[in-house]
């Protein structure tokens, strides 16, 4: 595990993955079917996994291609505008289309609707992950999504190589999303292969459930992949909070209870808030917990980039919020 947490206390990451743009109804409540007026910010799982550890006072950049217009412009600001590295990404002309999610910040009857015809993040080459300094960096993450076509499902396999070449970690969110997969026998497949070659992975019971062939075995595929030296996985259960595996030891963390207005953006904010706190030469189950705090606060206000927090908004949640729930 030292080499994983070395890796991750030099705080600056590669991230492999979608970017995209986010629309969700304005104000919180309002019903997206009905909305008059919606906001837009930057979204997509790896993206808002940049601009959280960049909140966080790390160093991110993003690998990924983006389509050659006015939405993939805009997502190339909103980067810039978090403290984003775009070196590189590449713009691609034509039909391709950057992801867009529509959505709404109420709990009941949620409503996510994600538009990804012709993504143009699967259009990652063996020569765009070939581009990449390495050696600038302390860990490589990537996001499932990128594994469920190709080109981007090779290419980003090849970063895996080039990354052990370089000697530093591989860190992979699951995030099994079915819409974006030819069939669940290949996604099984190849993100269980993905897990088995990264050194950090976190993902949820359905995810880890979907690898093993039902949810009920999903904390024993958890555990199996767990068995290798120096490998931490960590199993999220929702609102029963967490249990990370590493080395034979089992930590199990609560979460912060809060009123959420939605579902989503959690799992990116968690990353980035546990990461951040590795980072900082936090202990394992204290990141886990920061990144449960900052799943909480995500979910808690309208919006994922936006909504996730700097790192003084975090440390003003935990002095505020009564705790977290045993576990």
């Amino acid at each position: 595990m030292s080499a994983l947490l070395d890796g991750i206390r030099k705080n600056s990451f590669v991230v492999f993955g979608r970017a995209g743009m986010d629309m969700f109804a304005d104000p919180a409540g309002t019903k997206a079917e009905v909305a008059d007026t919606f906001r837009a910010d930057l979204g997509g799982s790896s993206a808002n996994i940049c601009a959280g550890l960049s909140k966080l006072g790390a160093k991110s950049a993003l690998v990924t291609s983006i389509s050659d217009d006015a939405v993939g412009r805009f997502c190339v600001n909103r980067l810039k505008h978090y403290g984003v590295d775009t070196q590189y990404l590449r713009s691609l002309a034509g039909e391709y289309r950057i992801s867009l999610a529509v959505y709404e910040s109420c709990i009941e009857d949620f409503q996510l609707v994600i538009y990804r015809n012709n993504a143009v993040d699967f259009q990652v080459t063996n020569e765009d992950v070939d581009r990449v300094d390495y050696g600038a960096f302390g860990a490589l993450i990537t996001a499932g999504t990128v594994f469920a076509a190709e080109p981007s499902r090779g290419s980003t396999f090849r970063a895996f190589e080039n990354a052990r070449k370089a000697g530093i970690p591989v860190i992979f969110d699951i995030d099994y999303r079915p819409y974006s997969w030819p069939s669940p026998e290949v996604a099984a497949e190849v993100l269980s292969r993905a897990g088995e070659e990264s050194d950090l992975i976190v993902g949820n019971d359905e995810e880890f459930g979907f690898m093993a062939g039902g949810i009920d075995k999903g904390m024993d595929k958890a555990r199996e992949l767990a068995a290798k030296p120096g490998r931490i996985v960590i199993y999220k259960m929702g609102h029963e909070g967490a249990v990370t595996f590493t080395d034979g030891e089992e930590i199990r963390t609560g979460v912060y209870p809060v009123t959420a207005l939605k579902p989503n953006g959690a799992g990116d904010s968690f990353m980035s808030g546990l990461l951040a706190g590795l980072a900082e030469g936090r202990g394992l189950r204290e990141s886990v917990l920061r990144g449960s705090a900052c799943a909480s606060i995500v979910v808690a206000s309208p919006g994922c980039a936006p909504a996730m927090p700097d790192t003084a908004g975090l440390e003003a949640f935990l002095s505020s919020h009564p705790g977290h729930t045993s576990s």
